[in-house]
C-alpha cells in the first residue's frame, strides 16, 4: 500500500449533505471534523491502560498496526499539510494524543506516522512555537532519535530540521540536545551504519544546522571521539563504542556519494563547518587513517567525478556548492603541515588540472549573455542570477587560494618532472596564472624563478603574456 493514501471524503455515505455543509467542515477545507475526531479517539483507545493490560506479551512483541487504522491515520497524516486541518489538531490536542502514543506505543508505523504528523504541523510557525515550547513532548520526540525504525528516525530528523530552521525555537532545541549527550551517539550510529540515503541525507542536514547554529556544540561532538585513545582496540560491545564525528560522516559520504549530491553536498558541508575550528582540523588530520581517508574520498571526487573534462560547463552550476565545500577542506588538510605520504606534492599534481579546469568553467559560468538584460528584468531572476555569482565568486576564490597553496609547494624537481611527464603545460600555467594575478603575485613569482632554471624558453614566454610579472622581475 501507498505511503501517504489520499485524503479521505469530506464525509462517509452515511452522513446527511446538509451536516457538512452546516458547520462539519475543518476551516475552509472540505474535511470532516467528525471523521477526524473519530480517529483521534481510536488513537487515544489503541494506547489506553485497558488495551495494554489486554496484551500479555506486549513487552515482547513489536505490534502490528490494524490496516483499517492505518489507512485513516494515514489519511491524517496526508491531511495534516493542510494549515486549517493543522490548526485543528492543535486546538484539539493532538499533539498531546501523538506523545501519549509515542511514550506508550511498541508499534513502528504508528509511531512513525504520529511523528510524521507532528513533523507537518510544525511546519506552520504558530504551532511549530506550540510544539517546541511543550516540554515533555520535545523529551519524548528526541527519545525517538534512540529509535532502531528507519522510518521513524526519518520523520523525526525531519521534524527536527524543521523547528531547527525557526529562529524563535531554534535555541529551546539546541539547549534540550546540549541536555540529551547520548544523541550524539544515536546520530554517530546512523550515519556510520545506516544504508537509508534519505535518512542519512535528513540527518546530515541535522547535523549541518546544529554546527552551524551552535559552534560550541560542534566543539563538544569534536571532542567526544577525541577522548578515546587513537591506537585502543575496538574489541568493546556496540554499546560501549565511542565514535569519532570525522569517520562517521565520511562513511555517510561514502553512502549517498553515487545516488543523492544534495546530500553529498550536506556532508561536505559539515566537513567544511569542521575545518573552521583547529579542533576539526585537528580531528580530520591527527589520525592519519582519518586524514588518508578524508584526503582519498575528496581527491577522489574532484578528479574523477566532479567537473570532468568531457563535462559542459554549465555543469558547474550543479556542483559549485559541493566543489567549493571539497576544495576548502582539502586546502585546510593541505595548508596543516602534516607530514604524511598522501600530501606529498609528487601526489597531487592532478589537483592543478582539477582546479585550473573548474576556475575556466566558472569564468564561463560567470559570462552574461548578450541579451541577459531583455531575458531577466523581473526581479526573481535578477535574485537568483545575483545568487548563483556570489557561489561562483565563493568557489572561484577557494579555488585561487588552493591552487596557490599547491604551486608554493612546487620543488625544481617536482616541476622538471611535471613538465618532462605531461602534467604540467604552458598552457596551464597560463591560465593558472591568469587566475592566481594579481592577488598571488609572490606565488607566482617564486614558481618562476624555478621554471627559469629549469627551461627559460617556457618562464620568457610566460612573462611576455604576462607583463607585470617582467616588470617585477
Amino acid at each position: 500500500m501507498d505511503r501517504n493514501p489520499s485524503p479521505p471524503p469530506s464525509r462517509s455515505e452515511d452522513d446527511d449533505e446538509e451536516e457538512v455543509a452546516g458547520g462539519d467542515c475543518i476551516g475552509s477545507t472540505v474535511y470532516s471534523k467528525h471523521w477526524l475526531f473519530g480517529v483521534l479517539s481510536g488513537l487515544i483507545q489503541l494506547v489506553s491502560p485497558e488495551n495494554a493490560k489486554s496484551s500479555t506479551d506486549a513487552e515482547e512483541q513489536q505490534v502490528e498496526l490494524d490496516e483499517a487504522m492505518e489507512n485513516e491515520i494515514c489519511r491524517v497524516w496526508d491531511m495534516s499539510m493542510d494549515e486549517d486541518v493543522a490548526l485543528f489538531l492543535q486546538e484539539f490536542n493532538a499533539p498531546d494524543i501523538f506523545m501519549g502514543v509515542l511514550a506508550k506505543s511498541k508499534c513502528p508505523r504508528l509511531r512513525e506516522i504520529c511523528v510524521g504528523i507532528l513533523g507537518n504541523m510544525s511546519c506552520f510557525q504558530e504551532i511549530c512555537v506550540s510544539i517546541s515550547s511543550n516540554k515533555n513532548l520535545g523529551q519524548v520526540l528526541l527519545h525517538c532519535l534512540y529509535d532502531s525504525d528507519p522510518p521513524t528516525l526519518l520523520e523525526t530528523s525531519r521534524l527536527l530540521l524543521t523547528c531547527l530552521s525557526q529562529t524563535q525555537v531554534a535555541s529551546v532545541w539546541v539547549e534540550r540536545i546540549w541536555e540529551h549527550p547520548a544523541i550524539y551517539d544515536s546520530i554517530c550510529f546512523i550515519m556510520s551504519s545506516s544504508t537509508n540515503v534519505d535518512l542519512l541525507v535528513k540527518v546530515g542536514e541535522v547535523v549541518d544546522k546544529l554546527f552551524d547554529l551552535d559552534e560550541k556544540l560542534m566543539l563538544e561532538w569534536i571532542r567526544n571521539g577525541a577522548a578515546q585513545p587513537l591506537d585502543q582496540p575496538q574489541e568493546e560491545s556496540e554499546e560501549q563504542r565511542v565514535f569519532r564525528i570525522v569517520p562517521c560522516v565520511l562513511e555517510a559520504a561514502k553512502q549517498i556519494r553515487s545516488e543523492n549530491l544534495e546530500g553529498l553536498d550536506v556532508y561536505m558541508h559539515i566537513l567544511q563547518l569542521l575545518t573552521t575550528v583547529d579542533d576539526g582540523i585537528q580531528a580530520i588530520v591527527q589520525c592519519p587513517d582519518t586524514g588518508k581517508d578524508t584526503w582519498n574520498l575528496l581527491f577522489d571526487l574532484v578528479c574523477h567525478e566532479f567537473c570532468q573534462s568531457d563535462d559542459p560547463p554549465i555543469i558547474l552550476q550543479e556542483q559549485k556548492t559541493v566543489l567549493a565545500s571539497v576544495f576548502s577542506v582539502l586546502s585546510a588538510i593541505y595548508a596543516s603541515q602534516t607530514e604524511q605520504e598522501y600530501l606529498k606534492i609528487e601526489k597531487d599534481l592532478p589537483l592543478i588540472d582539477c582546479l585550473i579546469r573548474v576556475l575556466q568553467n566558472t569564468e564561463h559560468c560567470q559570462k552574461k549573455p548578450e541579451n541577459s538584460a531583455e531575458s531577466n528584468t523581473e526581479d526573481t531572476k535578477k535574485s537568483e542570477l545575483t545568487q548563483d555569482d556570489f557561489h561562483l565568486k565563493i568557489l572561484k576564490d577557494i579555488s585561487c587560494e588552493f591552487l596557490s597553496n599547491i604551486f608554493q609547494a612546487l620543488t625544481k624537481d617536482t616541476v622538471a618532472k611535471s613538465l618532462k611527464e605531461g602534467q604540467l603545460s604552458k598552457q596551464q600555467c597560463s591560465r593558472a596564472f591568469q587566475n592566481l594575478l594579481p592577488f598571488y603575485s609572490p606565488v607566482v613569482e617564486d614558481f618562476l624563478k624555478i621554471l627559469r632554471e629549469i627551461d627559460k624558453t617556457l618562464a620568457g614566454d610566460l612573462e611576455e603574456s604576462f607583463p607585470s610579472l617582467k616588470v617585477q622581475t
